[in-house]
């Protein structure tokens, strides 16, 4: 009878730690901070014709939460800008927090006559000023073809933002992956003194 009574006592014991080992699990998942996210750049970051909500960053996003990742992407994009402008409120538009940066410099400087030369230096400084505060950044500047731009040709389609969304997403994908394999050994080394973080982004590690 004593040998009964002790073993449902561990057992008993280990339904608890198995109990909260899951509560601890659960509430590390919902304190993840999420992914945040800032697309910058002129009027077809903005979504003209298609709306913020048929833009790129929100599609990007509505993507990355069908992984199941907790993400926020935020539009940043102003109609009529070149790069020059951009440099100027980068660090405005950016907070601090955020984990990922997608510019898409788009082509205004060429019809503002700005030359390669100094769109390229633009692009190259917001680069280095957001890396300077351990932000990734994703630059977006393919060519995209006449059939997914609108009647003036300069505007993308709602098809065009599909497609530079689901270009980007497996950009954004390795910056996690790569973020994750940093963090897993840190992880490791402070399991065994009970300190184990909360899984960025809501997305288990």
């Amino acid at each position: 009878m004593h040998a009964l009574q002790t073993a449902i006592a561990r057992c008993l014991g280990r339904a608890v730690l198995l109990g909260l080992a899951g509560l601890m699990c659960a509430s590390a998942a919902g304190n993840a901070a999420p992914l945040r996210i800032v697309a910058i750049g002129a009027s077809n970051t903005h979504g003209w014709y298609v709306g913020n909500q048929g833009a790129y960053p929100a599609q990007l996003e509505a993507l990355l939460r069908a992984k199941g990742i907790d993400a926020q992407v935020t539009n940043a994009g102003v109609p009529f800008e070149t790069t020059g402008m951009m440099l100027r409120r980068v660090d405005k538009d950016v907070p601090n927090g955020t984990d990922i940066v997608i510019l898409e410099p788009g082509g205004n400087d060429r019809r503002f006559f700005v030359s390669k030369e100094q769109r390229a230096a633009n692009i190259a400084e917001m680069e280095r000023r957001l890396q300077a505060r351990s932000i990734s950044v994703i630059v977006y500047d393919e060519e995209m073809p006449l059939r997914y731009r609108a009647f003036d040709l300069i505007h993308f389609t709602h098809q065009g933002h599909a497609i530079i969304a689901a270009a980007l997403l497996p950009r954004v994908m390795e910056i996690l992956d790569r973020r994750r394999s940093d963090v897993l050994p840190r992880r490791n080394g402070r399991h065994h003194r009970g300190h184990d973080p909360a899984p960025w982004w809501g997305w288990p590690i």
